[in-house]
């Protein structure tokens, strides 16, 4: 769209803007809101391979229904309507994403092997690539409680429409009346919606502790002490209380001794791994790659870390190849590029 017709369009009454207006040149303007959109579509579904196909669907639709956007509205009021209604479209099955803390009491290793019994992939909330909906480190920070992974399965709890009340009010700052304009309701019932959802959300647990500034460096020294897999190293990083789980697996553990227990035990397997540095959801991260023969490692496991107080309070690991190319990381390491 030149410059000229978008002051055309800009200078035009109001009631006369749409009819200015190509389908490709209003999903034209609705472009510079896709981060942004993928980012609310992320927090609402809990997935981000869900929250793109979301994001598509959405322009998809405003491209067809570009008659539809009459003017009386920002861009940004309507996009953001059609996406709402794509996410409440694709959460009309009865499932919840969830994390296993939220499913079941903290498992024990003993004597016995420990149950590693699994749940389908559509049953948890997933990573998301910082980079896809942050654009910097400044950026990310602000972000990180919105699209933390426990703030994230909090809000699965949520009703679909009080989640987009929550998602809109408090993370994205809209008013009441902007609000009830995406979801055809009354600002009283936003209100309702919004205090309800606030309370249910408080329940749920505290709220994400600030970024630790050295986490970072956290992060390079649980890389390097896994490669190495020197458990004593890993250990001494982590907080007493640590959490570690590993989606699809149901299975959860609680205390640093626990963990201890589990690396030197069945986590054994991860010896000789080799990990890249990344980011996930604002947070510290390692994708690590298991040995596949001389010289080779093949993707295993997204290892998503919760620095507080310069410990490492929570490890999950999303495993899979599958998440990796999401990230888009490299499917194989060979000794060329390690």
């Amino acid at each position: 769209m030149s410059d000229d017709h978008a002051h055309s369009i800009i200078d035009a009454p109001c009631d006369q803007r749409a009819s200015l207006l190509t389908a490709d040149q209003v999903v034209e303007l609705a472009e510079p809101h896709r981060r942004q959109l993928l980012a609310y579509c992320y927090r609402f579904l809990g997935a981000a391979s869900e929250a793109e196909d979301a994001v598509q669907e959405t322009m998809l639709r405003a491209w067809r229904g570009a008659d539809g956007f009459a003017g009386r509205s920002s861009i940004r009021t309507w996009i953001y309507r059609i996406a709402t209604n794509v996410c409440l479209d694709m959460a009309k099955s009865p499932q919840r994403r969830a994390l296993p803390m939220d499913l079941a009491a903290p498992g024990t290793l003993g004597d016995r092997p420990p149950n590693l019994a699994t749940l389908p992939a559509e049953a948890w909330v997933g990573p998301i690539a910082t980079e896809l909906v942050a654009d910097d480190p400044a950026e990310a920070a602000v972000l990180r409680e919105s699209i933390g992974l426990a703030f994230l399965a909090a809000a699965q709890e949520l009703p679909p429409r009080q989640r987009v009340v929550v998602l809109l009010r408090d993370v994205l700052s809209w008013s009441a009346a902007e609000c009830a304009d995406v979801l055809n309701t009354s600002e009283a019932s936003v209100n309702g919606a919004l205090a309800r959802g606030r309370r249910r959300l408080a329940e749920a647990g505290p709220p994400t502790p600030p970024a630790d500034p050295n986490e970072a460096r956290v992060l390079k020294e649980y890389v390097a002490a896994f490669e190495a897999y020197d458990v004593d190293l890993l250990v001494a990083l982590l907080a007493d209380d640590a959490v570690f789980s590993m989606p699809p697996y149901q299975l959860w553990l609680q205390g640093a001794v626990s963990v201890e227990q589990w690396w030197r035990g069945p986590g054994d397997v991860c010896r000789d791994s080799r990990a890249l540095i990344t980011s996930a959801n604002g947070r510290a991260a390692a994708a690590v790659y298991h040995p596949a023969g001389a010289g080779r490692w093949e993707p295993f496991a997204l290892h998503v870390l919760e620095v507080v107080d310069e410990r490492i309070a929570a490890i999950t690991h999303f495993m899979g190849p599958g998440v990796f190319a999401e990230f888009g990381l490299p499917p194989l390491l060979s000794d060329e590029k390690c």
